[in-house]
């Protein structure tokens, strides 16, 4: 029933903005007053039996710092609110301060910025206090007007069920509300604020990211006219957040039924397994949609299931989490940012978890140019306990001098958990886009749906997950070089980052600045030179990357166990000067056999060389292979192999990215990897090269010529090895 004590609940909390008041006019002098250091001269007035009557003591005596300092100290506090003693040091030599003025500085104004955030706060509770207020008076005038089901008169409150049950019903709305929109005011949500649900806030918490046009890097040149979208955008402003969550819900209803729908929504394909969405029954589905598709482009949607060895809370995280998620799929994201997450869901979970992102996705090939997205990405757990993820661009709210030539439509995963640790996925990916600028040579693939359809989504993550559930293995035979499961893990951290290295600079992705050397061709060098100071985990110079692609009239499973094999190396490495590659230590990382870590040894007459390792990291799966590998220094690996940290280790990946041709279509796949029959490969080469050990130092034209002979006369050897085995 109805109780009266209800109403007492919300005058506490009409108390509450009194308090907020009186508390935030002490935050406010605190934050009024200057900052002052605590080295300045200070004269204290003596104590006890040595002071004089007739004396008055000194006034304290304050230090004003120049605008020069503050500016300075203002940048250095942004960077580093904590200093630890050596910076504070280092900062009062170069602004004429004692280090002791600057530690007070830096107390003054991390107490100045949490009574900022204090007052922001007591701001938003102040207005979920007043709609409290609001929603009780209009309980209360219920209250007076109500009458007896029963007999017509004045209901006394013990015989109100008419209005009991309206407030139910109300409550129950309030509750699917919230689950609905995000819960936007989760940010509260655990404190012991009221007795019933909090009504989620209209404006929810501003937490954006500075999004600086330096973080993207350079533009991909005339060829793709790259880079103009992710560097124009910012955060969603007040005013789009509700047009933002109304767009997730709708996506979020339309992601489900895309996954759960058969025919006729999605029609088998008489040439192989694959699906085929019906575009004329999408839009009688979905006649509402994201809009109309813009003029110019053209429609891609794929659908795919799988199940893997990894937890559906796990997987939650990884696609929520931009990081793991950049890191997890590396070969198909080249870059990724979180600009604002409105919610980070409800009762400790993804669930509700709301996000607005950008993320350029990639084939491993500068001839493919990237799609650029800008989209809000959202989770929910569903009733029946399983769990999706749904993006959707948010086109409208993009620059109009800005023209975008890929929009997300309703893309992303249902998780569904299975026992043992595995769970099903059903994975859409749903585009509209320009690809009339990819290369005539990987048309064929991106056509077919394996450069960045659902399939290749699944592939991948069904084999990181086999890579994470290797890690995570104690009970793994690695040989005599690795004694310790602490050194596996080392090992394989190692590698993974061995990986995201070359995935980040092999793609055609708006960071990069390629050139091109020669000719007008497919398999032209193309190089761009970076430069690495200050990153343990590169060594320091001039560092130069070049790249070429070209097609093989030869499966990609002979290509990939070709590259990936030490017996064979010396056919192709110029660099292992025909000296017998050993293998010392080798970590099966999945099912396939193709799939591991390997430590190689060079057996040369250069004496050099018999002091570098090589570590190389292979996989695969059936929309793609890579190979790669970086030399590594003895006394550094052995650090590793005891289990030390990785991170310390400098390392300049090289490599092949093996992708079908997309030629032949066998078993929905694209093409048979286990026949010789069908289809041919792309392959990618790219190398990473140390020219000049000091960054400051200029690139010769001599260093980029022997990079272009030496990448092509690479691709010489193994056209020459391969193509004559497979004759």
């Amino acid at each position: 029933m109805f109780q009266q004590n209800m109403f007492d609940s919300h005058n506490f909390l009409l108390d509450l903005s009194h308090k907020t008041s009186e508390n935030e006019m002490d935050l406010i002098r605190d934050d009024e007053f200057e900052s002052k250091s605590g080295a300045d001269t200070t004269e204290l007035a003596p104590s006890g039996d040595d002071q004089d009557p007739n004396k008055r003591p000194k006034k304290k005596q304050y230090h004003r710092h120049t605008q020069h300092q503050i500016q300075e100290l203002e940048a250095f506090f942004k960077e580093c609110p904590h200093p630890d003693d050596k910076q504070r040091k280092d900062l009062g030599k170069r602004l004429g301060l004692e280090p002791l003025q600057i530690k007070f500085w830096f107390q003054n104004k991390r107490t100045q910025m949490k009574a900022h955030h204090e007052r922001h706060e007591n701001t938003q509770l102040r207005n979920e206090n007043e709609k409290l207020r609001a929603e009780n008076i209009r309980y209360k005038e219920a209250l007076s007007t109500a009458t007896c089901p029963n007999c017509g008169g004045p209901a006394a409150i013990g015989e109100m069920s008419f209005d009991e049950q309206h407030l139910r019903i109300e409550n129950a709305r309030l509750r699917e509300e919230i689950d609905r929109i995000s819960g936007i005011a989760a940010k509260y949500v655990g404190k012991p604020m009221l007795n019933y649900p909090q009504l989620p806030s209209p404006i929810p918490p501003t937490r954006s990211l500075d999004l600086g046009v330096a973080s993207f890097g350079h533009q991909l040149g005339e060829m793709y006219n790259a880079g103009d979208l992710l560097r124009s955008i910012s955060g969603p402003t007040d005013a789009d957040k509700p047009m933002i969550i109304e767009l997730a819900v709708a996506a979020m209803e339309e992601l489900i039924r895309l996954a759960e729908t058969r025919e006729p929504l999605w029609i088998q394909s008489s040439e192989n397994s694959a699906e085929i969405l019906s575009e004329e029954e999408y839009a009688r589905t979905f006649p509402r949609g994201v809009g109309p598709k813009s003029l110019g482009l053209k429609s891609e949607a794929s659908r795919e299931s799988a199940v893997v060895i990894m937890n559906h809370i796990n997987l939650v995280e990884i696609l929520m989490d931009v990081n793991q998620w950049t890191s997890f799929f590396a070969g198909l994201v080249s870059k990724a940012t979180t600009l604002e997450v409105l919610s980070t869901g409800v009762a400790g979970n993804y669930n509700g978890a709301l996000q607005v992102m950008t993320a350029e996705f990639q084939v491993p090939s500068p001839l493919v140019p990237t799609r650029e997205n800008y989209f809000v990405r959202y989770c929910k757990q569903h009733a029946d306990g399983t769990w999706a993820v749904v993006d959707v661009s948010l086109d409208n709210l993009r620059p109009t001098s800005v023209v975008s030539r890929c929009r997300r439509r309703p893309s992303g995963c249902l998780i569904q958990e299975l026992p043992n640790g595995y769970s099903k996925i059903t994975w859409i990916e749903h585009v509209e886009v320009d690809d009339r600028a990819v290369h005539s040579i990987y048309r064929p693939l991106v056509n077919s749906g394996l450069a960045f359809g659902a399939k290749r989504w699944v592939a991948t993550l069904d084999r990181q997950c086999e890579r994470l559930a290797s890690v995570m293995a104690n009970n793994i035979p690695t040989g005599d070089v690795i004694t310790s499961p602490e050194g596996r893990k080392s090992m394989l951290k190692l590698a993974e980052r061995m990986v995201m290295s070359f995935c980040a600079g092999v793609g055609a992705s708006t960071a990069h600045t390629w050139t091109t050397l020669s000719g007008s061709g497919a398999d032209d060098v193309r190089v761009m030179t970076r430069k690495s100071i200050d990153d343990p985990g590169r060594p320091p110079g001039i560092v130069l990357s070049a790249a070429t692609s070209f097609w093989l009239p030869v499966p990609t499973k002979r290509v990939f166990d070709f590259l990936r094999n030490e017996n064979s190396r010396n056919e192709w490495d110029i660099l292992s000067n025909g000296g017998l590659v050993q293998e010392m230590a080798h970590i099966a990382n999945g099912r396939d056999s193709g799939n591991s870590v390997s430590l190689l040894r060079v057996n040369s007459g250069n004496s050099s060389q018999n002091n570098m390792l090589i570590l190389q990291e292979s996989c695969t799966d059936s929309t793609g292979s890579y190979v790669i590998y970086a030399p590594v220094d003895i006394a550094a690996m052995n650090v590793v192999l005891s289990g030390g940290d990785p991170d310390y280790v400098a390392l300049l990946p090289s490599g092949f990215a093996i992708l079908p041709d997309g030629s032949a279509t066998t078993n929905g796949v694209g093409i048979n990897l286990e026949t010789n029959s069908a289809g041919g490969s792309l392959l990618t080469v790219a190398f990473q090269i140390l020219v000049d050990s000091v960054p400051t130092a200029k690139l010769s034209l001599g260093s980029v010529a022997t990079v272009n002979s030496l990448i092509k006369c690479t691709v010489e050897r193994i056209k020459a090895s391969i193509v004559c085995e497979s004759a």
